[in-house]
């Protein structure tokens, strides 16, 4: 079987590694000779990107078949098999392999856990992946340890085992949470998630402080300030390692305008502020990249529709579900570029709902710039020049989002940690 992990390239300057392919560094002297293939450059001569790919660390090559399809596999086969190499004989490329990173995930059985694993196993850069949840992850640990990638599965249950699953991890993501149905706002999730969230946060405040904490939990606009209070409580709050997922209002930002203006969708980037629910969510359209155009209707409609995307997947999903897939593809790629910060990686950028003086509200999701420790910086000049409506909605979701907030900060300060 032919086996490499891809790395689809990410906008936003950040990739989600579905796998592998060639090192960035590798000089074109070094890539094996092959059919043509799509290419660009940099000043230095060196792979920039390769059909849409970003490498990661390492290359491992097997005749036959690719999992991601007979077509992929025979061209992706063909860009990295050595010349002229007999079928039944297998070469393997080990360029810089730093598979050296843990990775939790709390609420791993559940709708999102599930797909956010799987994604998450395939990375390289991770060695081991602990998943948790309060039933059903053993089986859930047993599939996933059968995928040939190299990081280690373990599962844990319950909430004796909660300690455990977090003993010296790097990443820590939390989607653990009942989703929403037809009819419910993210606020109707509230009294059951925040409880869920406060419990979880404990743990990592207890078991591995200095993790970087990834809150999927909705209603975000609530959960990330019941985190940052738990925290402060236990003496632990680090504002620059904890993190309100947003990146799927991203993804979604970036989809959504490259189908209309169609554009090729790995060159859009779009970011969006505020917080992560309804208005609360505003897409900085006139901030595209690259530059594009769009006419008042336009603005309205795509702003619209990608602060209502996750309704219009719940109502699709007629009560069966929320948006599962694409918030672990979203999640999974956050996590990715949480790695590659802490890797050592200068050039990760993400937007995400954090601990902010980009405004008056106490945290803002903005774009950030990823480092070791965290947040290194908050890129301002996205919230500068913008257009009368986007200005006009930016002051209009302040008060629904601070007052989302004060409910997760309210919440947290009437109920003691536990010890």
């Amino acid at each position: 079987m032919f086996l490499c992990l891809y790395k689809m390239a990410a906008t936003s300057a950040a990739t989600f590694s579905i796998g592998s392919t060639i090192s960035l560094g590798t000089k074109v002297s070094q890539l094996p000779q092959s059919k043509p293939l799509s290419v660009r450059f940099n000043s230095q001569n060196t792979l920039a990107t390769f059909s849409g790919l970003k490498a990661a660390t390492f290359v491992k090559c097997e005749s036959g078949s690719s999992f991601l399809g007979k077509e992929s596999g025979a061209a992706l086969q063909g860009a990295a098999a050595p010349k002229a190499q007999k079928s039944s004989q297998r070469s393997q490329h080990n360029l810089n392999p730093q598979a050296s990173y843990k990775v939790a995930i709390l609420g791993a059985a559940g709708g999102i856990g599930q797909p956010l694993a799987l994604l998450v196993k395939m990375s390289p850069l991770i060695s081991a992946l602990h998943i948790y949840d309060i039933a059903n992850v053993k089986g859930v640990a047993a599939d996933l340890s059968h995928c040939n990638t190299p990081s280690q599965v373990l599962g844990f249950t319950g909430t004796s085992e909660l300690p455990n699953s977090l003993k010296g991890v790097d990443v820590v993501v939390i989607p653990a949470g009942v989703p929403r149905k037809p009819g419910m706002t993210r606020d109707d999730l509230f009294s059951i998630n925040a409880n869920i969230v406060k419990t979880l946060v404990e743990a990592v405040a207890d078991n591995c402080p200095d993790a970087f904490i990834h809150i999927i939990s909705n209603p975000v606009n609530s959960t990330l300030p019941i985190a940052a209070e738990v925290l402060k409580q236990k003496g632990v709050y680090d504002p620059k390692k904890l993190f309100g997922v947003t990146t799927l209002d991203v993804v979604r930002a970036n989809t959504f305008v490259a189908q209309k203006k169609n554009l090729k969708l790995i060159d859009v980037d779009v970011p969006v502020v505020g917080g992560h629910a309804g208005k609360t969510i505003l897409p900085l359209l006139s901030k595209t990249r690259p530059p594009v155009s769009f006419n008042d209707e336009e603005v309205q409609e795509l702003t619209v529709r990608i602060q209502n995307a996750g309704t219009e997947v719940v109502e699709a999903k007629e009560g069966a579900g929320s948006a599962t897939l694409s918030m672990a593809y979203a999640a999974a790629r956050f996590v990715e570029s949480s790695l590659r910060a802490l890797d050592g990686d200068a050039d990760v950028y993400e937007c995400s709902f954090v601990q902010s003086d980009l405004t008056e509200l106490p945290f803002f999701a903005s774009r950030v710039k990823l480092g070791r420790k965290g947040v290194e910086a908050f890129i301002s000049s996205d919230l500068q020049g913008l257009t009368e409506y986007e200005q006009k909605a930016l002051e209009a979701l302040k008060p629904e989002l601070k007052a989302s907030i004060e409910k997760g900060i309210a919440f947290a300060q009437k109920q003691p940690v536990t010890t």
